[in-house]
């Protein structure tokens, strides 16, 4: 029980992170979507700690229901795992740079529909 609670307290603490780094702009009570738009006028180190920060929400979350791992149907997280299998932090970075770059008409679009449809999906065809 109290190892669920810790990871509990360890996604709640990495959401808050996140909401911080991602710059003050933004009000306490407000976190905005991350579209490509905000996506594209943010720096590596920005768009590095979006990544983790995401990341880590799904590894705590596989983390936490490790004992009782839920299919397919019941969570992202198996699918996510299997398709972004092999990826690294900077090629996820990179291929969401050039793919805004080759889609500016798609800025509006939020990025993390952007991996899933871009990196995860693709990857789970690869990964089978």
């Amino acid at each position: 029980m109290a190892t669920r609670m810790e990871l509990r307290a360890a996604m709640m603490v990495a959401c808050v992170t996140l909401a911080a780094a991602w710059g003050s702009s933004a009000r306490a009570q407000e976190i905005p979507l991350v579209t490509g738009a905000l996506w594209t006028q943010s720096s590596e180190q920005v768009k590095k700690a979006y990544l983790v920060g995401i990341a880590n929400a799904f590894q705590v979350e596989a983390a936490f229901e490790a004992a009782n791992p839920p299919s397919d149907a019941q969570s992202i997280v198996p699918r996510l795992g299997k398709g972004m299998k092999g990826q690294t932090l900077d090629g996820v970075r990179e291929g969401l740079d050039k793919w805004y770059a080759a889609n500016p008409d798609k800025l509006q679009r939020p990025v993390i529909e952007t991996i899933w449809f871009e990196m995860v999906v693709p990857g789970l065809a690869k990964n089978k």
